[in-house]
């Protein structure tokens, strides 16, 4: 099987955390339902700190202003693993609300620590998606990007 972190963060998200259970499983049962789904130890361990690593952010004061909207200038690594496809949906995303600069940079933080070289545009949108459910008070963004992953029929213009 050829997978990736992502595969493995999308398993959990749809299997786990999503519905949010009651009583979660603890660590050593997901990463046994992992295995049994066919997923390999690295990926599994490298999903679980890609994880950890969206816990650390969760609670960060807010950097920027509300009333200021700071431009995003991609370097060179960033517009190397993020096409302008990529780049211009999170740009529609701050454009109508749904991120604010410091949840785009969370997304970027964790659509790089993805750590593959071709991020499609289908991967930003989950990563946005798991951002926007481990963040306190984004309830209402999370269910209109729930709406936009499952709605094929919709576009984005920014």
């Amino acid at each position: 099987m050829k997978e990736n972190v992502l595969d493995v963060l999308m398993f959990l998200f749809e299997n786990y955390l999503y519905d949010e259970p009651e009583e979660a499983p603890d660590r050593d049962s997901l990463e046994e339902n992992l295995h049994q789904a066919g997923f390999t130890t690295t990926e599994i361990e490298k999903a679980f700190n890609w994880l950890d690593g969206l816990a650390q952010q969760r609670h960060q004061p807010d950097l920027f202003q509300d009333n200021h909207r700071p431009v995003r200038v991609y370097v060179d690594a960033e517009t190397a693993r993020l096409d302008t496809e990529c780049r211009d949906f999170l740009m529609y995303l701050e454009n109508i609300g749904i991120l604010d600069a410091q949840r785009r940079e969370l997304v970027l933080d964790r659509v790089l620590a993805l750590e593959t070289d071709e991020i499609i545009l289908e991967d930003v949108k989950w990563v946005v998606l798991m951002v926007l459910f481990n963040q306190p008070g984004q309830e209402a963004n999370f269910a209109w990007m729930e709406d936009l992953m499952f709605d094929t029929e919709q576009e984005y213009r920014h």
